[in-house]
């Protein structure tokens, strides 16, 4: 059931076949089965089905909103009242969060029911979900597998059924990169599209709230809940919410879709490039125009990134120094010791390279030459984009280079997993929005995911071309259960 698509699920709710309750206890019932899988830091039974009763009652007075009564989860950096808010870090693990996220308020308005707290890399600092204190989820397609990173929980909560819908958050790819590994549709939103308030930091000029779902269909109607002015955060946009979901059948018949000549080298796996090319046969069938674009500045965006994004994570990780919240360690001599001390039980290691790395570029004698330079490459990327805009409405490219790896095949050589980000970072380093679909699969049965990304509030477009592709196809509606071998092997 869960695994239908959410309007399919809304209209079960509504039409008095199940309740909230039943579909609640039916997703904690799947996600403790499927606890092997690790997708949850912390599950919330007693919460989720005390706010299960409380939409079955909103259904019972004629609550009409379509995420009413439906089981969800959260990424665990968005805080919640009364729950664990761990960022899949040691230093969290004793944080209980006092106040509510505005994405967590906005969804729990909506009616939806949040079942638990999913896992991720550590402050979401990963490619692979390798990185967490809790240890890693596993690709329920593959389990030998990583299901990409860092919204990673996320992604297995979906892909393995237990809910329709999960939270994730994007500082460079961190939505769409678990959606194309696990066969799920991922959307980031333009960047102050939805309020970062409650949502814990690592990069703030990047970080953005997403949404991973089975279709793009779903995510709209999330994404429509979540988006919206909020002035608790001062980079949220002045914008009225857009009907997502009321602009999904709009014909394709004349979009331009550009193809940046970049993102299809030697570089990019050729079973990616072949579904992609099978997608774009569909998409021509619909009508689409094909348009050759250039966006020379590509290459820059890894170096730019990892400039940039562990520069402000060393300054808002600053605040985790075993004086105020958090943890503390146990021995220590003075003030010093004890900030040092705390910080090098409670970091891992990705974290701690990146603090390292953000220190470096941003100390005298080095802040001009690496953080300033990043900071005028990342005006150029930006440039790229918007002279590619004028001659086309979407851009069409692979969302990662390779499949799922295996576990620990990347893990320990940073550069190689930095590089997975390849066709992602540029994106966030440009604020706009991008969403990854399901388009097939490689050999070894792994999903393979198509990006696509929009001009500045574009969002609409975006889902528009997802979901009259999801139309034509049915690649999102394969499931670990009903397509190649679930969870095969071992850990």
């Amino acid at each position: 059931m869960l695994d239908k698509p959410l309007n399919e699920i809304a209209h079960a709710l509504r039409a008095g076949k199940i309740s909230s309750v039943e579909l609640t206890e039916i997703a904690l019932q799947k996600a403790q089965t499927g606890s092997n899988l690790n997708a949850y830091i912390s599950l919330l039974e007693e919460q989720a089905l005390a706010q299960a009763k409380i939409t079955d009652k909103r259904l019972a007075a004629g609550d009409e909103s379509p995420l009413c009564g439906i089981p969800m989860a959260h990424k665990d950096l968005f805080c919640a009242q009364g729950t664990l808010t761990s960022c899949g870090s040691k230093i969290l693990s004793n944080f209980i969060s006092p106040y509510d996220a505005t994405v967590v308020e906005k969804l729990a308005d909506a009616g939806m029911v949040c079942i638990g707290k999913t896992n991720m890399d550590e402050f979401a600092m990963g490619s692979t979900n390798e990185s967490s204190y809790y240890g890693p989820a596993l690709n329920p397609w593959n389990n030998q597998h990583v299901p990409g990173g860092s919204s990673g929980g996320a992604a297995v909560a979906v892909a393995n059924g237990d809910v329709p819908i999960a939270t994730g958050t994007d500082t460079g790819g961190s939505v769409r990169q678990p959606a194309a590994l696990c066969g799920l549709t991922g959307i980031k939103p333009t960047y102050g599209r939805i309020s970062r308030y409650g949502m814990v930091a690592f990069a703030s000029s990047f970080d953005q709230a997403g949404v991973l779902a089975n279709s793009a269909q779903g995510a709209s109607l999330v994404l429509e809940a979540m988006c919206g002015f909020d002035e608790k955060d001062s980079t949220s946009i002045k914008e009225q919410t857009i009907d997502f979901s009321g602009q999904l059948n709009k014909p394709l018949k004349g979009l331009r879709v550009g193809l940046p000549k970049q993102y299809f080298t030697d570089a990019l796996n050729p079973e990616i490039g072949a579904a992609i090319e099978a997608a774009k046969a569909e998409l021509s069938k619909a009508g689409v125009q094909w348009v050759d674009i250039d966006l020379p500045n590509s290459e820059l965006g890894i170096p730019c990134y990892y400039v940039l994004a562990p520069a402000e994570a060393s300054s808002n990780l600053s605040r985790y120094d075993g004086v105020r919240y958090g943890h503390r360690a146990d021995e220590y001599d003075d003030l010093a010791s004890m900030y040092i001390n705390s910080r090098t039980e409670g970091f891992g290691k990705e974290v701690k390279r990146r603090i390292l790395v953000g220190t470096y570029a941003l100390s005298s004698g080095y802040y001009d030459a690496y953080y300033i330079k990043a900071q005028k490459l990342r005006r150029l990327i930006v440039n790229d984009f918007q002279a590619a805009f004028e001659q086309c409405d979407v851009i069409l490219g692979p969302t990662t280079p390779n499949t799922a790896p295996k576990l620990g095949q990347i893990s320990d050589d940073p550069a190689a997993m930095y590089l997975e980000d390849i066709y992602t970072v540029t994106i966030n380093l440009a604020g706009l929005p991008a969403l990854s679909i399901p388009v097939g699969f490689d050999k070894q049965e792994l999903p393979i995911g198509m990006q696509l990304i929009g001009r500045y509030m574009d969002e609409a477009t975006l889902l528009n071309v997802a979901h009259q592709f999801q139309t034509l196809t049915d690649w999102h509606l394969k499931t670990p259960k009903t397509h190649g071998k679930q969870s095969r092997g071992a850990a």
